[in-house]
């Protein structure tokens, strides 16, 4: 039976003495781009599930239970088909790299796309094996699950991810996460503009997530986001509110992408526009989150930890 006090909260964070920290170049913001590579894992009976996908998606639907929807399935097809290419090239054309949020199933089902974000040095961040809500699934599914996620990587990669994200994790996903032993970090947060050591884990760094710099804002039930423009807007503004704090205090910031939400025409332009701003400033890292995951491991280290080994 779940523990339901783990993981434990914490209200209190850095608070008002944020360590100093010193990004490569200097930077006073680093920010990675997390692709959410789920078209095909999804809710859907052609996966075995009771019922079709509603979520995050242009059109706006209820289940069917024990039946497909044919209009949703379209609509995250699209992004598999079309929008993968477009985010790809956004950030080929620039030299830049980004991190994929890789549903294992969605992998096997479109492995072509898959392996050119590899290629071009993207690096595999494992995002549940299926795009669902793990509060469900029972603890060895769940593990099993992980299990699969890292071979899936370990495959593709020659190497084991160093994080995982689940999106929606169960009360045993970090558990089951620092069980597999081969995590470095944990994304499954929301509550800082740092990374942090987990205080139930100590050696599990947790580098926190976003909502709201995240283009799934077009696909809510409430669509907050009807244009490419606002989304251009909202992330400049967040970027330009970090970049002056980090004149003292560098922060990281991270956005996430979903290729059948922003891959589409109307507004792959914000994203453009967005990558070019970024690459305007001087001291910005832009960066994989597996290579901002190890730079903080490598040099801000948990000193409970150093603590705890000192003999």
């Amino acid at each position: 039976m779940n523990d339901k006090s783990s993981p434990s909260r914490d209200f209190i964070g850095y608070a008002d003495q944020p360590p100093a920290v010193v990004w490569p170049g200097e930077a006073r913001v680093a920010i990675n781009f997390c692709i959410n590579y789920e078209e095909g894992g999804e809710l859907c009976i052609l996966n075995g599930d009771d019922r079709s996908e509603v979520r995050v998606s242009d059109v706006a639907v209820t289940a069917r239970y024990g039946n497909r929807d044919l209009n949703i399935e379209s609509s995250y097809e699209y992004g598999a088909r079309v929008g993968y290419w477009r985010l790809l090239k956004a950030f080929n054309d620039r030299g830049l790299k980004a991190t994929v949020n890789l549903v294992g199933l969605a992998g096997e089902q479109n492995p072509q796309a898959l392996r050119a974000m590899i290629d071009s040095g993207f690096d595999l961040q494992p995002h549940g094996w299926r795009w669902i809500d793990f509060d469900s699934v029972d603890e060895n599914a769940e593990r099993e699950f992980i299990r699969r996620s890292i071979e899936q990587v370990r495959e593709l990669t020659g190497s084991p991810p160093l994080g995982y994200y689940a999106g929606m994790p169960s009360l045993n996903t970090r558990r089951l996460v620092v069980e597999a032993g081969s995590f470095v970090y944990d994304s499954d947060v929301y509550n800082d503009d740092l990374p942090y050591w987990s205080a139930d884990y100590p050696g599990l760094l947790l580098v926190p997530y976003s909502l709201d710099t995240n283009d799934s804002k077009f696909g809510r039930a409430e669509h907050d986001y009807q244009l490419g423009e606002e989304f251009f807007t909202y992330l400049k503004d967040s970027f330009d509110a970090l970049y002056s704090e980090g004149e003292t205090h560098p922060k990281m910031m991270t956005v996430g992408l979903h290729a059948r939400l922003l891959g589409r025409p109307g507004r792959i332009g914000s994203l453009h526009k967005f990558l070019d701003y970024l690459q305007s400033h001087s001291q910005v890292w832009i960066c994989r989150r597996d290579d901002l995951a190890r730079y903080w491991a490598e040099n801000y280290p948990n000193p409970a930890v150093q603590r705890s080994s000192t003999p």
